[in-house]
């Protein structure tokens, strides 16, 4: 526990010290929330969906989530490149739990952008049903967390290149989230465009936060969940399985 513990610190306090890191993590969530939410609000109300700013905002924390933890597998290769990883590899310790310690960092600071992001929502206007579910907004964000940190890290292992990593980020993470229900409920759409989103892991966190959040749902709940839970076991387990491949 000590090793994740260490390492776990260890993203932390990078991420405190990168204050430019912290400034630009919300800057496209909040472009995207104001433009879109305001813009479309009208709009959005006039086809009796309700308020768009209510709508949308869990789409964004998603948004935000995702985009912080696919690109921690960054680290992974920079640690590669200046021979951290190499130095602790050849350590007396468990491949999994180096991984998981680090995975754990990047996974708090994603889910720490999501709650800050979600606070200057209120601030925005943003109003949820019941504050007594936010714990469960809060297990639905963690798990989105650790579940895309784990990919990253099964990416970032398998590249082994800067602008590989940042091809295949970009690669999965636009169509991800736009072909998610983060931005549009999925009631009235294509058949097409509902099938895709049905079979994209990311509808069912953007669904769970949303359900929690202003109990709007579009699979339920309890579905939301367990998807959501496979999605991290099969995402975690990518990241161990490409992690263990890595070269000492």
């Amino acid at each position: 526990m000590e090793v994740i513990r260490i390492l776990w610190l260890r993203q932390i306090k990078r991420f405190k010290r990168s204050g430019m890191r912290i400034v630009m993590g919300f800057i496209q969530p909040l472009i995207y929330m104001l433009a879109l939410g305001y813009g479309l609000n009208a709009v959005f109300q006039g086809s009796g969906n309700g308020s768009y700013i209510q709508f949308i905002v869990p789409g964004i924390i998603v948004q935000t989530i995702m985009f912080s933890s696919m690109f921690w597998g960054a680290n992974v290769i920079w640690d590669r490149q200046f021979g951290f990883l190499k130095e602790t590899m050849v350590a007396p310790v468990s491949r999994v739990k180096i991984l998981f310690g680090s995975a754990l960092g990047g996974a708090t600071i994603s889910l720490l952008q999501g709650c800050i992001l979600f606070i200057i929502a209120i601030i925005f206007g943003f109003r949820p049903d019941s504050l007594t579910e936010i714990p469960l907004t809060l297990l639905f964000m963690g798990m989105l967390a650790l579940a895309v940190v784990g990919v990253s890290a099964g990416i970032g292992a398998m590249v082994g290149d800067m602008q590989a990593f940042i091809a295949v980020n970009n690669f999965l993470l636009i169509p991800l989230f736009f072909l998610s229900s983060a931005l549009f409920p999925l009631d009235h759409v294509p058949t097409v465009m509902k099938v895709i989103a049905s079979c994209n892991p990311i509808s069912y966190a953007v669904d769970g936060i949303r359900a929690t959040l202003i109990h709007r749902s579009h699979f339920g709940l309890v579905t939301d969940f367990f998807v959501l839970l496979a999605t991290l076991i099969v995402f975690m387990g990518f990241g161990v399985y490409r992690f263990n491949k890595i070269q000492a």
